[in-house]
């Protein structure tokens, strides 16, 4: 009875989620690859799943389950299959973080049940279970809908409805896959969210803007204004002309004279300009106005 359970689980459940495959009784003529029901094999004989989506493992997360184990055991069997390459061994179809937990737990054995699939129906399993945990980061989660299009040629409407994601999340999710890798690890970490992430792909200086985003502790909201900014073409400033020797000699004169900073701007080309002469105080303006109206008075005589 537990086998059939089983079987309707693993076997239909997870490869029916995929509308074109078939499951695998009927693809195997009726064979359903069981190979007996749960049974307890030495850890030394179980090894992870090379093609695992999932490479991310919360070290406190395993740590955490490795003392449940210790103390209570292996609730869960994990799924697995012979392994192709090695005679007597097993390879991880789904639970390779229970695995690891008991690893650290250091148990002799752990429960099994023991599967004849091949290798994309390995991987099928594997990203589909993988996607359908809660705590599985941004990146490895696109890298699992990636897998799912690449491995099956799967489009993002049939992922959609078999994985019961709406289709702008998986589009969404894949765009992250094309941000340079440093910001992946930021994103893996936890560093950056999935908002923020996203808010960088179209942004032109991405990394130093990840950095910028995270030392100030941005939200969603602020690092998009951020990219937005950076996005905007800065406007370049005019070089100032260059002034001859007898500019600026004639400029150091009347500082001198005036006790206050002149500056001559002559147009090139042509017999006018401008002279610019900067007060700091009432004062000085009162002294600029008396020079002038001396000047112009000794004009108009």
């Amino acid at each position: 009875m537990a086998n059939k359970k089983e079987k309707r689980g693993l076997g239909r459940g997870l490869s029916a989620l995929m509308a074109d495959i078939e499951p695998v009784e009927v693809r195997r003529g009726g064979n359903t690859g069981l190979e007996g029901g749960e049974r307890q094999v030495p850890i030394s004989r179980v090894r992870a799943n090379p093609d695992q989506p999932r490479k991310t493992f919360d070290e406190q997360e395993l740590r955490e389950l490795s003392r449940s184990i210790a103390e209570k055991g292996i609730i869960q069997p994990l799924i697995v299959r012979p392994d192709p390459s090695q005679p007597n061994q097993f390879q991880i179809v789904a639970g390779e973080r229970r695995w690891r937990a008991a690893q650290l737990a250091k148990v002799d054995s752990v429960p099994v049940l023991v599967r004849a699939l091949d290798d994309l129906e390995v991987l099928e399993i594997a990203i589909i279970e993988n996607i359908q945990r809660a705590d599985l980061n941004p990146v490895d989660e696109a890298a699992s809908y990636q897998q799912l299009m690449d491995k099956f040629g799967h489009t993002q409407e049939k992922l959609s409805e078999a994985l019961g994601k709406s289709r702008s999340h998986i589009a969404n999710m894949l765009r992250l896959l094309g941000l340079p890798e440093p910001i992946l690890g930021l994103l893996r970490g936890g560093n950056l969210s999935t908002g923020h992430a996203r808010a960088l792909i179209t942004a032109p200086n991405q990394l130093d803007l990840a950095r910028e985003v995270i030392a100030k502790g941005l939200s969603v909201r602020q690092t998009e204004a951020l990219v937005k900014r950076a996005a905007q073409p800065k406007k370049e400033k005019k070089a100032a002309p260059v002034k001859d020797a007898d500019t600026r000699s004639l400029e150091v004169d009347l500082s001198a004279n005036l006790g206050m900073k002149v500056a001559i701007a002559h147009r090139d080309g042509s017999e006018n300009g401008a002279v610019t002469i900067k007060y700091k105080t009432f004062d000085e303006l009162d002294e600029i106005c008396r020079i002038l109206s001396i000047t112009h008075s000794a004009g108009s005589k």
